[in-house]
């Protein structure tokens, strides 16, 4: 697109005559936004149907009219751009949004704390003393936590169907251009045989779960919701745990990664951790009053490296982004990593600093996003910040983390933002 061509429209990159910004973007996707924010502005085009967006202001005012002018991200491999059947699909997702939120809540999630900590050290207790891989580690220690959480007693194979899930999507992480569904390659095929095997076992456990005689009383997810009045139809079950699910595993994990490689830097601030803790951890019960610091830690880590550091939001209407117009189906591309970085809202915005959350409010909280917000902020928000809280103190607790990699480790601008190849080994304390 042409800076200026069209007075309705942000300015933005030309880009190639064919590929538009696609190879650019691809070859160096922070780099490109950076760039691009220097010479446009907070908001630049990108394309004749897609908007950058590095303001705070205008990012919560478009999360905030989610589902009435916008809505989130449409289907995989939808050509058609159908809003309408996304709108319903919303509105449906909104009303069992509201039915599960008290499951997800804070205190909710604190029920969970012996589990999520037992589970956390079965994982860790595999790799004790060895060098592993920390990505699949933390993947291993959500994958099981999120999957209990939803289906209990009956969460057997569902970590594998989330592993199975994220090994499919991530060759369509790595370029801006994808193939039509119809187009007979490997990855199409693979990630549409991997999603009907999702659905065909979550729906099977809901469904059998409805015909026991105590489905109900599993105090899990699917016990809460098949508890409800009036009854939810097992597919909205199905669907709605299926998004928990997705939500609780890969953007946990992640941020769990970018913790683990903070702990490996700063040994003192481990020290600090496990101090605040009570000491080195043995087998009693996770502590039960605030951790501050560990709270802080992870707040400053989701600053710094948000797991989801890009959001995008797509026009339902002919609507507006501040002194622009967009036109039903534009997407809108919201980024809290360049606006968790910005000077103008941050101080010392590239410095790690958990003690800036100690004090009181940090920055304005418009500037500060990793969860999103708006109608739609993320669901498991406050489940995910209590496993992380737990998990930077429990690490911190029983293990001196070293990485022969900590400092290169540097997160890659595709999917879920986390440290590229980080690897570390976990030396228990005392033993």
């Amino acid at each position: 697109m042409a800076n200026g061509a069209d007075t309705d429209r942000p300015p933005g990159p030309r880009g190639h005559w064919l590929m538009g910004n696609i190879p650019e973007y691809d070859a160096d996707r922070i780099g490109f936004l950076r760039r691009n924010h220097d010479e446009y502005g907070d908001v630049f085009s990108y394309d004749e149907r897609t908007v950058f967006v590095i303001d705070p202001d205008l990012t919560h005012d478009v999360l905030a009219r989610t589902n009435r002018d916008f809505l989130t991200e449409l289907a995989p491999f939808d050509t058609r751009r159908d809003i309408d059947q996304a709108a319903e699909q919303g509105d449906s997702w909104m009303s069992a949004r509201r039915t599960v939120w008290p499951g997800l809540s804070h205190s909710a999630a604190t029920e969970a704390d012996h589990r999520t900590v037992e589970i956390l050290d079965t994982v860790t207790g595999e790799v004790a003393g060895r060098e592993c891989d920390v990505l699949t580690l933390t993947r291993t220690f959500t994958a099981r936590s999120i999957s209990e959480y939803c289906f209990g007693p009956d969460s057997a194979g569902i970590p594998e169907l989330l592993d199975e899930a994220l090994d499919v999507t991530r060759p369509f992480s790595g370029t801006s251009y994808q193939f039509p569904a119809w187009v007979p390659l490997r990855r199409n095929r693979r990630f549409f045989r991997a999603h009907r095997h999702t659905i065909e076992t979550l729906y099977g456990i809901v469904r059998r779960r409805r015909a026991s005689a105590n489905g109900a009383s599993q105090g899990d997810l699917l016990s809460m919701l098949l508890g409800v009045h009036p009854e939810m139809p097992d597919r909205t079950v199905m669907s709605t745990l299926r998004g928990i699910l997705m939500g609780g595993h890969g953007v946990p994990a992640s941020a769990l990664s970018s913790i683990v490689r903070e702990l490996a830097r700063r040994p003192r601030l481990a020290a600090d951790l496990r101090a605040e803790a009570g000491g080195p951890a043995g087998a009693e019960a996770p502590p039960t009053a605030r951790l501050p610091l560990a709270e802080a830690v992870v707040k400053e880590v989701l600053r710094l490296y948000p797991p989801v550091w890009l959001m995008t939001r797509t026009a339902r209407t002919a609507t507006s982004l501040g002194n622009w117009s967009l036109r039903p189906g534009d997407d809108v591309l919201l980024n809290p990593y360049l606006i968790h970085r910005d000077p103008r809202w941050w101080p010392r915005p590239d410095e790690f600093d958990p003690a800036r959350w100690l004090g009181g409010q940090a920055a304005p909280g418009s500037a500060y996003l990793p969860f999103g917000a708006g109608p739609r902020v993320c669901l498991g928000s406050a489940l995910t910040m209590r496993q992380l809280t737990l998990a930077t103190s429990r690490l911190a607790q029983r293990f001196t983390i070293e990485s022969p990699n900590a400092e290169a480790a540097d997160p890659e601008f595709l999917g879920r933002l986390a440290p590229t190849g980080l690897r570390a080994q976990f030396r228990p304390i005392g033993g």
